[in-house]
Order: structure tokens, then C-alpha cells, then sequence
């Protein structure tokens, strides 16, 4: 177990995931490559953040965005209805994941067999090259502490950093990465600073897609979670398999062990 931030210059966290790119819907894993968002990820950033600037109204704001283009585009939608410039930090960017990055969850299976082996059982890959989870988490920490002192801070990041962020932050270690279900795209998290240690108060929420029931504020289990395009229909979710379970399922989004 670790600590996480001890006093940390912001006391409520907002942790969301860059809107569905191209490579998401075809289930290609990007890491630290940089594909846009598409029409549908311009999208859900476009509905998600009204709801996002209401949410926050009144509060004084910092949006911090990952450099890559996902992030930062997503960002983007958010700022100007909150007055605010985009802080960009690269500590924020996402898991690298060295051999495997471009390419679809079967070509990894092809070309590299025993990683992927490896990444289905839960362990860590050996051979593949990038980032080790614990390293992630870290410095997307030091992006926590760097933050100015607002009220609420909006981190735009991707899928593997931010569940390697807030493991980090709730003090879980190693044995307990992947207890909590990997956000969607424009989905977020959401966590508050109380007496001496982060706690979270939402997972996984998202604003609906049109014609679609709103998902619970408190949806916090990876049972209830909406599709990670953002339309509360699981069987249509289309995200990068980068973070995965024991056994990933299609639906699994951005980056792994």
C-alpha cells in the first residue's frame, strides 16, 4: 500500500478520459501514439462538457490536459465554458507500451504470443518495452502535486494513466491494480481530499448519448458502467483493449500491466 499525495494542493479531483478516437473503435492500442479524436469522440466531448462547466460552476477551475492531441482536443470542449486556459502536463500522457502500440489486440496475439499471454492471466508483460505500471502511476502523481491551488482540478488523461492515478492516489498497490473497471471514453472520476487521505466519490460516470437513460452519479462498480462510447449500451462499446481484467474483454479500455 502506498500513501498518496499527503497534502495535496487541490482538494477534489475530476479524472476524465479523452473522447473515442478511430483507433478506439477498432480496438488498436495507442499508447503514447497520437490518433485524433473522430467525429464520435468530438462528440461526446462537445455533450459531455456542458454538463462538465455546470457541474463546476462557481468553483475556481485548473482543465490540465495529457500533450497528446486526444486529450488535449477533448480539453478543448471544456475550458472555454469555464473561462480557464488548458494547462497541458506530459505527465499526464499515456501508458507506453513500446512493441505493442498500433497494433490490434490479434496482431499482438500473433506476433507476441507470451506477452500476450501475459497480459490475459493480469501479469506484467515482459519484453514488450514502455512503461511498468508502477512508473505510470508515479508520474502522473508528480502531475497531482505540481497542480496550482484551485478548488477543483479537471485532469484530462487517458484510460491506463488514470487508472493508474487513482490506484495511486487511494493508496492501492500492485495486488489491487484492476479493482476498479477502466473508464470509458469521456467518462470520468471523481475524488475528494478528506482528513488525511483521497476518497472516491464517483466512477465511470458519463453523460448519455441521445435516447439514452442517464447513467447514476454513484455508478462506482464496473458492473454498471456505460459503454465506453458514451451511449449507456455496453454491447456497443468499441475502446482501445489497452486496459484489461484478468481475462480483457472487448470493452476494456486504454492501457495495461
Amino acid at each position: 500500500m502506498t500513501d498518496g499525495v499527503a497534502v495535496p494542493p487541490v482538494a477534489r479531483l475530476l479524472v476524465w478520459r479523452h473522447g473515442r478516437t478511430e483507433w478506439n473503435a477498432s480496438g488498436r492500442f495507442q499508447g503514447q501514439l497520437d490518433p485524433p479524436l473522430d467525429d464520435e469522440g468530438r462528440a461526446q466531448a462537445a455533450r459531455t462538457a456542458p454538463h462538465l462547466a455546470e457541474l463546476l460552476s462557481g468553483r475556481e477551475v485548473a482543465v490540465v490536459s495529457s500533450d497528446l492531441q486526444r486529450a488535449r482536443e477533448t480539453a478543448g470542449a471544456l475550458a472555454p465554458l469555464l473561462g480557464v486556459a488548458v494547462r497541458v502536463d506530459e505527465r499526464l500522457r499515456e501508458h507506453g507500451l513500446g512493441s505493442w502500440e498500433g497494433l490490434t489486440r490479434d496482431e499482438v496475439a500473433e506476433r507476441h504470443p507470451e506477452q500476450y499471454a501475459d497480459w490475459m492471466a493480469g501479469r506484467p508483460v515482459r519484453g514488450r518495452g514502455g512503461e511498468l505500471a508502477d512508473a505510470v502511476g508515479q508520474r502522473s502523481l508528480a502531475a497531482v502535486a505540481a497542480l496550482p491551488p484551485v478548488d477543483v482540478a479537471v485532469l484530462v488523461t487517458h484510460g491506463g494513466t488514470a487508472g493508474r492515478l487513482v490506484e495511486v492516489l487511494l493508496g492501492l498497490g500492485a495486488d489491487h491494480r484492476r479493482v476498479f473497471g477502466p473508464l470509458g471514453n469521456c467518462h470520468w472520476s471523481e475524488l475528494t481530499f478528506q482528513s488525511t487521505r483521497w476518497r472516491l466519490m464517483r466512477h465511470n460516470v458519463s453523460v448519455p448519448g441521445p435516447g439514452r437513460a442517464p447513467v447514476p452519479a454513484d455508478a462506482v462498480l464496473a458492473g454498471r458502467r456505460s459503454g465506453a462510447d458514451g451511449d449507456g449500451d455496453p454491447a456497443r462499446s468499441r475502446a482501445t483493449p489497452e486496459e484489461g481484467a484478468a481475462a480483457p474483454s472487448p470493452e476494456d479500455a486504454d492501457a495495461a500491466l
